[in-house]
């Protein structure tokens, strides 16, 4: 569960390691098959793949706001 006072970044790389964890659990035996699923073509390993590259495409910026010209009318900016 996550709490409200997570920022954006934390959510996803939560959601990343998570993932991660997902793949080793549900990674491919030695028969070609999911050890967890028993599947060739697991669908949980295909989801949290998907996860991943969802999260890291994600382009990582700043939403600061860039700085503003003051107002020349302003005192406390003038000096």
């Amino acid at each position: 569960m996550t709490a409200p006072f997570l920022s954006l970044t934390q959510i996803r790389n939560r959601l990343i390691l998570t993932a991660r964890a997902v793949l080793r659990d549900h990674r491919t035996g030695p028969d070609g098959r999911c050890r967890v699923c028993r599947r060739p073509h697991c669908p949980v390993s295909t989801a949290a793949r998907n996860v991943i590259h969802a999260a890291e495409e994600v382009p990582q910026r700043s939403t600061a706001l860039p700085p503003t010209a003051g107002d020349p009318n302003d005192p406390q900016q003038a000096g």
